[in-house]
């Protein structure tokens, strides 16, 4: 009877490692049309805030979003809005503006909805800040000048808010004697105190929130509270 030699133990562990099943690999999972969309959209938000329109390029979105500019093309290229035709940047700025304005504006709006003229203002103030604390990338791109031939900025914005509360604060005017025809100019005037103060507290972001709001409304309320019928200006002026 011939024995056979054993294999050493060395050589029996190699012969498992070897036969070892190899690992599956990791299968990545293949995003939906409507994922892509929102995946572009959230980085070209994030260029366009970070570097401005001109400077953000096709390429740059797709780069950063690791997909090929023809799939930019797919998702953007030719994009109809308000019966205008938009290239592929232009179409992906004017839907990232598009969607800002409307939740700022559906923010500001409800804050006008209110009991009495103060807690408007309150409310007014305290959205455009909120606002501004949880979307900068978007208050960035609002607050710059939008491309030429494209509709669609924070001035615009404001404008529209200021035709909003001009309607409350004639109602306010007429119930307190005052001129209502003279509501147009005062709205103006409330939205841009609120509008650039906003702007100075995306960088400066003190005082905290709620103190900025406090000293804006102290502000504009007292300043409306006391308002004289013909006011008058004590220097003289030519």
């Amino acid at each position: 009877m011939q024995l056979v030699p054993l294999d050493p133990p060395e050589a029996v562990e190699a012969t498992q490692v070897r036969r070892a099943p190899a690992p599956k690999a990791v299968e990545r999972k293949r995003m939906t049309g409507l994922e892509r969309r929102e995946q572009l959209i959230l980085v070209g938000r994030r260029l366009f805030a970070e570097l401005g329109y001109e400077s953000v390029t096709v390429e740059a979105i797709a780069q950063a979003a690791k997909v090929s500019k023809p799939v930019v093309y797919e998702h953007f290229a030719g994009v109809e809005i308000d019966g205008k035709e938009f290239g592929t940047k232009e179409a992906l700025y004017a839907v990232i503006v598009d969607r800002e304005i409307a939740e700022l504006l559906h923010a500001i709006q409800s804050g006008l909805e209110a009991s009495h003229p103060r807690l408007m203002i309150e409310q007014s103030v305290m959205a455009l800040l909120t606002y501004i604390e949880r979307n900068d990338e978007g208050f960035q791109i609002l607050v710059r000048d939008s491309p030429v031939g494209m509709a669609g900025n924070f001035s615009n914005l404001m404008a529209d808010i200021a035709v909003r509360v001009q309607h409350l604060l004639a109602r306010e005017f007429k119930a307190r004697g005052l001129n209502p025809k003279l509501a147009p100019l005062y709205a103006q005037s409330l939205v841009g105190m609120i509008a650039l103060t906003g702007q100075w507290w995306l960088d400066a972001r003190r005082p905290g929130k709620q103190e900025v709001a406090s000293h804006i409304v102290n502000l504009a309320w007292h300043g409306l509270q006391g308002l004289e019928k013909d006011p008058k200006l004590i220097g003289k002026f030519d």
